[in-house]
């Protein structure tokens, strides 16, 4: 055989573990442990410790994927529970005013990206994730006390056609 193509095959081989695990399947709560969970997901790019001795860990796709996933593993190392964090419901967990980064950042996970508004003094974090179809961007804004002022749904502009005038 051609050693370029045994190559690319080796290559692709290599690549497919990593695909099938993007989202979890296969893992089993009550049963599957903590080292199953990050030899199928990843390195979690954030890990809290609950009440309880239970850990969060969250599994993030972002800056340019849609989703976190938060896996729950209670103090004896087995996974407990599987969640897709970024859907339209948990936004309304959001409080302006109320909330703050760590409350966010329990809820969501890391943002995708971050940044700084000087004129209007504050911080901004994006999540971007899917409503059905439609791809959109959170932003959430943060006050220099940490506390959240502003919280922005929007559709993501990037990926919709010029010229096109989308009725919602």
């Amino acid at each position: 055989m051609n050693r370029s193509f045994i190559l690319a095959v080796s290559a692709l081989i290599a690549l497919v573990p990593g695909c099938a695990s993007f989202d979890g399947r296969g893992l089993v709560p009550g049963k599957s442990t903590e080292a199953e969970v990050e030899a199928l997901m990843g390195v979690p790019a954030q890990q809290l410790s609950l009440p309880g001795g239970d850990t969060a860990l969250y599994f993030s796709r972002l800056p340019e994927g849609r989703a976190v996933y938060l896996v729950t593993v209670g103090p004896d190392g087995v996974m407990r529970s599987i969640e897709q964090r970024l859907v339209r419901k948990n936004l309304a967990r959001i409080a302006a005013g109320v909330s703050t980064h760590e409350d966010v950042s329990a809820l969501f996970g890391p943002p995708g990206r971050t940044g700084y508004l000087p004129l209007q003094e504050r911080e901004w974090w994006e999540y971007k994730y899917f409503d059905y179809e439609q791809r959109r961007v959170i932003w959430v804004q943060f006050s220099s006390d940490g506390i959240v002022r502003e919280v922005l749904d929007m559709l993501d502009w990037n990926y919709e056609r010029p010229g096109r005038i989308r009725r919602l």
